[in-house]
């Protein structure tokens, strides 16, 4: 996927016009990129560009944003929703009732689907937002088999999404559980936009959303220079900024990396004393090599401030006790998570202390099944507390963030939903 910074673009492709500080635009910009969809984001800053590419009269005449499709059409200030709807990727679920539901297209719900689709397995994957979850917003994973060159997790995700459409999976997106109830060997779920999903099996591969800052006015900023992620579709926009990242991990590692080509300069923000420790030893050789990312250790933000936009952060250094306050319009955060599993709260699923799902031995307490459990057998691996409920990748109690695993626990959950489907026959 290109993004270019001006108009001069292919007919084929979606435009985007908008303008910079704007929340909405980011949200299509993110969308976009992640969904591997071609576009030209042509940036209005006046009533004369405002005549001159879209030939309306002035700026307050039109609800920005403005996406234009290749056909002509035009949507003004459109959702998300209207977007892939437009796009024909919002469609209607096809049965009353599947044979698995899968609930999250990052890449442990993409494996899966894949592999249940492959063999045989009435299955819907649904997603409430963009594939490939956190993985899609990475500018490039360089160490997952078979890409020596590394790729995007847009691309990846692209490519899993097409696979598990060859084999029949049925994608839902922008779709999302609310509630669910278990009986009667099925699971039943309520979704957001008031329709009902049943299935017999069920694999949870929701993953985990960053973790906030907790500063006062975070919501202030949000989508308008504070941004969750690595921040792929932003970074062409970064040219000759001074722009900022939180986080050690290698997420974090790779969008220093991919914004340093386009931003002056790029600067990190630990609060550990080292990047070895949460970071892979090639990250850590390239960043150090990189003349223009800095490392800033033991240091946090600790305040943001701006009028429409962010302008400023405030960063502590907890060594030293020094506060400074920098110019910047732009920051990323990329410093863990917290699962995704609001749905399954009023459940009989057991969640650890920080909501993570727990999954089988996991569940034995001194070689006894929780009181909930109901089968002679104790759970299969991956296997939550509710029998033919089971869990795959970053939302799972005890996993291993890393892209290759996930693909791993999508996979091998499959393997168990056939064990357990036998069962109940």
């Amino acid at each position: 996927m290109t993004n270019d910074l001006d108009s001069s673009s292919n007919p084929h492709r979606v435009k985007l016009y908008g303008q910079s500080d704007s929340a909405s635009a980011y949200e299509i910009r993110d969308f976009l990129n992640r969904s591997v969809v071609e576009f030209d984001w042509i940036e209005l800053t006046s009533d004369q560009d405002c005549n001159r590419e879209l030939r309306l009269s002035t700026l307050s005449d039109i609800r920005l944003p403005v996406v234009e499709f290749p056909d002509g059409t035009q949507l003004f200030g459109p959702t998300i929703r209207e977007i892939a709807q437009r796009l024909g990727w919002v469609t209607q679920p096809k049965f009353k009732e599947y044979d698995l539901s899968i609930y999250g297209a990052g890449p442990a719900g993409l494996s899966a689907a894949v592999y249940a689709a492959s063999e045989g397995l009435r299955t819907v994957l649904i997603e409430r937002h963009a594939v490939g979850g956190q993985a899609g917003t990475s500018s490039l994973i360089e160490n997952y088999m078979g890409f020596p060159e590394g790729i995007s997790g847009a691309d990846l995700a692209e490519r899993a999404r097409q696979q598990a459409v060859k084999f029949g999976i049925e994608l839902l997106l922008l779709r999302e559980g609310i509630k669910s109830e278990f009986r009667d060997n099925r699971i039943y779920t309520d979704l957001a936009d008031g329709s009902k999903m049943i299935a017999r099996a069920n694999i949870c591969a929701t993953g985990i959303e960053y973790r906030r800052l907790n500063l006062p006015n975070e919501d202030q900023f949000l989508k308008v220079g504070l941004f969750y992620g690595a921040g792929a579709s932003e970074a062409p926009l970064c040219g000759g900024e001074h722009v900022f990242i939180v986080g050690g991990g290698n997420s974090a590692g790779q969008a220093a990396m991919y914004l340093s080509r386009y931003a002056e300069k790029v600067t990190m923000l630990i609060r550990g004393n080292t990047l070895a420790a949460t970071l892979s030893q090639y990250l850590v050789e390239r960043i150090t090599q990189k003349s223009n990312i800095e490392v800033l250790f033991q240091t946090q933000v600790t305040g943001l401030a701006g009028d429409t936009s962010l302008q400023q952060i405030e960063v502590t250094n907890h060594r030293d006790r020094v506060v400074q306050k920098i110019d910047t319009r732009r920051l990323f955060v990329c410093i863990g998570g917290v699962p995704n599993t609001e749905w399954a709260k009023d459940t009989a699923i057991i969640q650890d202390q920080a909501g993570y799902l727990v999954t089988g031995s996991d569940l034995l307490k001194q070689s006894r099944l929780p009181e909930c459990w109901t089968l002679d057998r104790d759970p299969f691996f991956l296997e939550t507390s509710v029998p033919g409920s089971f869990a795959a990748g970053d939302v799972r109690h005890g996993s291993v963030k890393r892209v290759a695993l996930s693909v791993g626990e999508g996979a091998m959950a499959v393997t168990f939903v056939h064990k357990y489907l036998e069962e109940i026959g």
